[in-house]
């Protein structure tokens, strides 16, 4: 099975589920490039149905092109004539003479039988055909939603798919009956499939690709994780290379502010004061290139737990795991690479890897481990209302679960170092408490130390002394302390993911 289908069980089983619904369906399917949107389309077309009657789908995909508005219809035109005549496929010439007489001919195709039909990159149709849109909420309101068909529209360009389905101008808003955002593979996922690495390396890994299907089939697995830097990204003329002014060209024509924007928050600003005092842009136009950012989304803007909805504290973080890899060691370095300076460029990477990793990945995952363990029965003691990370003046805390109802707070710290951790970091984040602690109510505090390289003995008999004597402060009491190293976090996420 490949690699993009790994991990979509829920969404093959809701692909499945319209499919044999009895009535129409129309499903919106959209995700970023190489999330594995036309793989999983397709295999689910070759899958039998579910269920004991078997057989074949009665399905066609066809997939939008950057051409001419003419040269698309056509296309679709012979496809559906084909799919109706497989017997005498229609002329080159052949089109229907306009989009709605083309959806004619699908409504009759699935009038009486059920039909799928999966339209791939359908934003490529949206730009050279603005009012197709219009034309397909029409179709569907007086033809399609009464006969037996499953259509699918899936597309690239997030920002284009939710203003022309998903938001409340949209002509096809309240139209679709589903819709999936495909998102990365969960770093549960790499165990499977990169099985000869070590945990530290699949985490390394998953900090330079992410959970991104395509960019794991490039990986030569007989080759070391080194070996497979310098090869898949640092030389000239990769196709990685390519990759970010791809993601970025479906939104944008002109990247270059942009561009500065995303070096400067890969390389740890993270205010819009921050990111104007590397980029020397003005701060009046900030705010708009980060909230396209934000649209694509390539940039994150994240809140302090403890936190208001509404306030200006908030931190811009790259969410793209290569994007950030990408800005922070390579983009400033293709003289080098053209010059075929391999081994200086690794060295960069190699030697900042380890706080690359601490500060992004390795509490990314700490925070799912969090989000994830709160479905798990008796194993955090509470279920949060949000996850993240806590800030103020005076304080940083990695990881930050809070229930305000119940008044339950969740502490963590996470330490990706080569060495065990000490008995201080546990007393730094008791410390710590205090300082974040809301003031008002009274509240249960429960505290998580995540660990790449486990435990020193001071950390252990420490963390037993806490249980055994539960720390407390005026309006706080804890409830435990947990210790959880990389293997756990590793098994626990391949476990839960399943």
């Amino acid at each position: 099975m490949p690699i993009q289908v790994i991990g979509r069980s829920h969404e093959l089983q809701l692909f499945d589920q319209l499919w044999s619904s009895g009535q129409a369906q129309f499903l919106i399917l959209y995700g970023r490039r190489r999330v594995g949107k036309t793989t999983l389309l397709t295999h689910w077309l070759k899958t039998p149905p579910a269920g004991p009657a078997g057989g074949i789908k009665r399905a066609f995909y066809w997939v939008a092109e950057p051409t001419s508005s003419r040269a698309q219809l056509r296309s679709f035109s012979r496809a559906v004539y084909n799919f109706a005549n497989p017997n005498a496929p229609a002329p080159e010439t052949f089109t229907y003479s306009s989009w709605e007489q083309a959806f004619q001919q699908v409504a009759a195709l699935a009038k009486d039988e059920p039909l799928a039909v999966l339209l791939d990159e359908f934003t490529y149709l949206l730009e050279i055909e603005p009012g197709i849109a219009a034309t397909l909420q029409n179709a569907w309101d007086h033809l399609l939603k009464d006969t037996l068909l499953f259509l699918v529209l899936s597309g690239s360009h997030l920002g284009m798919m939710k203003r022309e389905f998903l938001s409340y101008q949209a002509p096809l808003y309240g139209r679709a009956t589903a819709q999936v955002y495909l998102q990365p593979l969960p770093f549960g996922a790499m165990r499977a499939y990169f099985p000869a690495l070590t945990p530290e390396e699949r985490v390394h890994l998953y900090a330079i690709l992410g959970g991104i299907p395509a960019y794991w089939e490039r990986i030569n697995q007989h080759q070391s994780l080194a070996q497979n830097i310098k090869n898949l990204l640092l030389t000239a003329n990769n196709l990685m290379q390519a990759e970010p002014r791809l993601l970025l060209q479906d939104f944008i024509s002109e990247p270059h502010n942009y561009i500065a924007i995303l070096e400067a928050i890969s390389r740890g600003a993270r205010t819009p004061k921050e990111i104007e005092t590397f980029t020397g842009l003005s701060n009046v136009h900030i705010p708009k290139y980060l909230g396209v950012l934000n649209t694509a989304g390539f940039v994150e803007r994240k809140i302090s737990v403890f936190d208001s909805p509404d306030t200006r504290a908030g931190r811009h973080h790259v969410v793209d795991p290569y994007l950030r890899f990408y800005y922070r060691f390579i983009s400033s370095r293709q003289e080098q690479l053209a010059l075929g300076i391999q081994e200086q460029a690794y060295r960069e990477v190699e030697s900042n890897m380890v706080d690359f990793v601490g500060a992004n990945t390795w509490e990314e995952l700490c925070r799912e481990w969090v989000l994830r363990a709160s479905a798990q029965p008796g194993l955090l003691g509470f279920l949060p209302d949000r996850v993240g990370s806590a800030w103020n003046t005076n304080v940083q805390i990695d990881v930050a679960a809070l229930n305000r109802a119940d008044r339950h707070i969740l502490l963590g710290e996470c330490k990706w170092t080569a060495l065990p951790v000490e008995r201080k970091v546990l007393q730094d984040l008791i410390d710590k408490t205090a300082r974040v602690i809301p003031a008002d109510g009274q509240w249960k505090v429960h505290y998580c130390v995540f660990s790449r390289s486990g435990w020193a003995r001071s950390a252990l008999s420490f963390a037993a002394e806490l249980n055994n004597a539960l720390p407390a402060g005026a309006n706080w009491q804890a409830l435990g302390f947990q210790l959880i190293d990389l293997p756990a976090v590793e098994d626990d996420l391949v476990e839960w993911m399943q």
